[in-house]
């Protein structure tokens, strides 16, 4: 089979592909239709329950059903997927109106996953039968094939409300992202309407009637006055706090009960809530919380914090709201499909779509009904017409001999081969000129239609026909009785199922903590073996003295407002305050050093600590640097006054290792220790003054091979014995030598 290669650029190829994928993602997966406010995955499931019949008032059916019956026919892109889909639309704390009635654990607000698709059963909420999927037969909107082209799958559901505002959507696409908040579902009715009778409606009018989003957990808005803006241009940040009320209990004390969380908690977030508070405590940001409950149930939210006898509550209050989530922001970013390209909108343009795509549904809904009522006249006034020949008609169905040839006489007169009982008959036969529709609505009429009464019952359906012809058109030539269709529409769905708003929205001032000084004492920071680290008054120090010693591998006495400063062999210098370590009694565990400040970046299993020590003791101290590679230096102590968290204490060579960092002091010496038992004690005062950016000097010239092992400073008239294999080698008795020489073999 011959081939062909095209050349082309490989970035072009690129380019292509890439834009291909994005807007695949973008259309066909993360971001919802303006025109039903759904994703595909929702979408289909929906559908695919509809086919199923698995109807609000029919016995559930498994999940596992409808969730392999979906990925089969319309959405071949992995179960998980859509269960999910499935479980998010049944749960009423993460949407406003539930499209799916879930029977089974579906999840908590908590977090909990659902439970396994083959133990839960779904069925249709109502309001997705009857607002979402209740017009699908009636020719509203187009189907497409599917993905094998085996079934067809509408394009888009014919949902009668604004999805997109009352159950808002999220979603991560490539290069985009959408955002959209819930609303109150009979306030966007009302606004619809609004936009109906006056389309010149501005986004300041519109906010009279939808004032701002309604979370189902409820919450306050705070910052109303940015409303207009952000629905102006579709994108912002809505701040939402929790619903906090302040309670007496007994014993004089107050208690804070938290009954309504911003949307954002849901999840995870309420067990991250309840850790931050714990964190407040453990790092005496607050001392006036005793204890912590969730006591939330099937019934609602509730979580309790109780503070000590003669806290101020609202400052504790005030305190939540800054350093937890208990106030959170929601990042508005109302993205979605519209004439098919994705589009930021505001809350007007999107009811424009929603309002123009009810004007097309509403056109073809009636078009479909008129066809039907218009056959149905056809048949109607053919059958009136037979019941008042119906002797005549008798007389040719006894005489034809099939069905065929009595047909062909009822619809073009043919009466050859037909025996009438007289020539008249066979004149009136030739005379009658059925359409094919109602001839056959004779063959069909059984005997019981030529009772009177049902002759009659007849006649009435047959006005009511024509009632019904007559309304269809008058509707579908006018735009305004169109519009009054849809409106009363719209407020039978607002009285079925609107409920009251949750949200509160207001402008709330910015929560003012009236933080406490931190009471200055004396502390030992202990750092175990494990590089568990935890502070200790000096009283509690001093009693266990002799243990703190044994099972500590640092201890740093500083003050409690100070920060410790840890130096690694890797050249880095870390900082951390010591409010951020656990404060307590001495046989507690502690906490690892390397999660106590976020931000830090230590880790002492793959970094050797080498000097440790209160910032407040550097800043005062000159510090000698040593390397294996000889390099040494001195540094101000000064220049680790830093703010951040980890800097570089010292520019290293390639393959280089910090393995010493010590106070220098005036009169000093220092010995160099190397691998191959060299040693060299040169003066302190000899060692040049470098910035913590410098390389520095060389100590000691090494032999090929050797490297420095240890570097001791002695004060002056100070003596260290150092073991070398099998002998002691006083370094304090050592002769003073030049820097940047061999030294002495021991």
């Amino acid at each position: 089979m011959p081939s062909e290669i095209i050349r082309t650029e490989y970035s072009e190829i690129m380019q292509k592909s890439f834009i291909d994928y994005s807007m695949s993602v973008i259309l066909a997966r993360a971001v919802p239709d303006v025109r039903d406010g759904l994703k595909p995955v929702q979408r289909r499931t929906l559908y695919d329950m509809y086919e199923l019949k698995v109807d609000y008032n029919k016995p559930y059916k498994k999940s596992a059903r409808i969730v392999g019956d979906t990925m089969g026919k319309y959405h071949p892109h992995g179960d998980s997927s859509i269960y999910e889909a499935l479980v998010v639309m049944t749960q009423d704390f993460k949407k406003s109106l539930p499209l799916v009635d879930g029977h089974g654990n579906f999840g908590s607000i908590e977090g909990d996953g659902a439970a396994a698709m083959r133990y839960t059963e779904a069925r249709l909420a109502k309001v997705a039968q009857e607002v979402y999927l209740g017009d699908l037969d009636k020719n509203v909107v187009d189907f497409v094939p599917n993905y094998d082209e085996t079934e067809k799958e509408p394009e888009v559901l014919p949902v009668r409300v604004p999805n997109i505002l009352i159950n808002g959507s999220d979603g991560i696409a490539v290069g985009m992202v959408t955002s959209i908040p819930q609303h109150n579902l009979g306030e966007v009715i009302d606004g619809v309407i609004a936009y109906m009778k006056d389309p010149d409606i501005n986004t300041a009018q519109m906010l009279k009637i939808i004032p701002g989003p309604d979370f189902p957990t409820g919450g306050i808005i705070t910052n109303k006055d940015d409303l207009l803006e952000i629905y102006s241009t579709g994108v912002g940040k809505i701040k939402i706090r929790g619903k906090a009320e302040i309670e007496k209990i007994k014993g004089g004390k107050e208690q804070i009960v938290i009954t309504e969380i911003p949307y954002p908690m849901i999840g995870a977030n309420i067990g991250k809530f309840l850790n931050d508070i714990y964190s407040l405590v453990e790092s005496k940001k607050t001392n006036d919380i005793t204890d912590i409950s969730n006591q939330s149930s099937k019934d609602g939210m509730r979580i309790i914090v109780e503070l000590r006898k003669g806290a101020d509550a609202q400052n504790v209050l005030n305190l939540l709201y800054k350093k937890t989530r208990l106030e959170d922001t929601f990042g508005v970013n109302m993205l979605a499909v519209a004439d098919g390209k994705p589009e930021t909108l505001g809350i007007v343009p999107i009811i424009r779509h929603h309002v123009n795509f009810q004007y097309e549904l509403c056109t073809r809904k009636y078009t479909h009904l008129l066809g039907k009522e218009r056959e149905k006249k056809e048949i109607q006034e053919g059958l009136i017409k037979a019941c008042d020949v119906i002797d005549l008609i008798i007389e040719i169905l006894r005489g034809s001999k099939d069905v065929k040839q009595a047909k062909a006489c009822l619809v073009e007169g043919i009466t050859e081969g037909i025996k009438f009982k007289s020539e008249q008959s066979k004149k009136d036969a030739a005379l009658l000129k059925f359409t094919e529709r109602q001839a056959q609505a004779i063959l069909d009429m059984r005997l019981h239609r030529l009772i009177g009464l049902e002759i009659e019952a007849l006649r009435g359906d047959y006005a009511e026909t024509m009632q019904k012809i007559a309304d269809y058109t008058k509707i579908l030539e006018s735009r305004a009785e169109m519009a009054k269709v849809i409106i009363k529409d719209l407020q039978a769905i607002k009285k079925e199922y609107a409920r009251e708003r949750r949200t509160v929205i207001d402008n709330v001032e910015e929560a003012v903590v009236e933080e406490k000084p931190i009471e200055e004492i004396d502390v030992a920071v202990l750092i175990d073996r494990f590089a568990y680290a935890r502070v200790v008054d000096m009283p509690t120090f001093e009693r266990n003295k002799e243990a703190a010693e044994t099972e500590s591998k640092k201890i740093i006495f500083c003050k409690n407002i100070d920060k410790i400063c840890l130096f690694t062999d890797d050249g880095d210098m870390h900082a951390i305050k010591v409010l951020s370590l656990p404060f307590g009694k001495f046989r507690d565990k502690g906490q690892p050093i390397d999660t106590a400040e976020k931000g830090s970046k230590i880790d002492l299993t793959k970094q050797n600590l080498i000097f440790a020590d209160s910032m407040a003791n550097i800043i005062q101290s000159r510090l000698l640097f040593g390397t294996k590679q000889s390099m040494i230096k001195v540094v101000e102590g000064a220049e680790f006054d830093v703010t951040r968290k980890q800097i570089a204490a010292t520019k290293l060579a390639d393959d280089d290792k910090v393995i010493c960092v010590g106070k220098l002091n005036p009169g000093s010496s220092v010995v160099m220790q190397s691998a191959k038992d060299m040693f060299l004690r040169i003066e302190g005062d000899t060692i040049p003054e470098k910035k913590k950016t410098a390389v520095g000097v060389r100590g000691m010239k090494l032999g090929k091979g050797d490297e420095l092992i240890n570097i001791y400073i002695l004060g002056e008239g100070e003596n260290v014995d150092v073991k070398v294999k099998d002998k002691t080698v006083s370094i304090g008795r050592l002769h003073i030598a030049s820097r940047d020489t061999k030294g002495v073999k021991k």
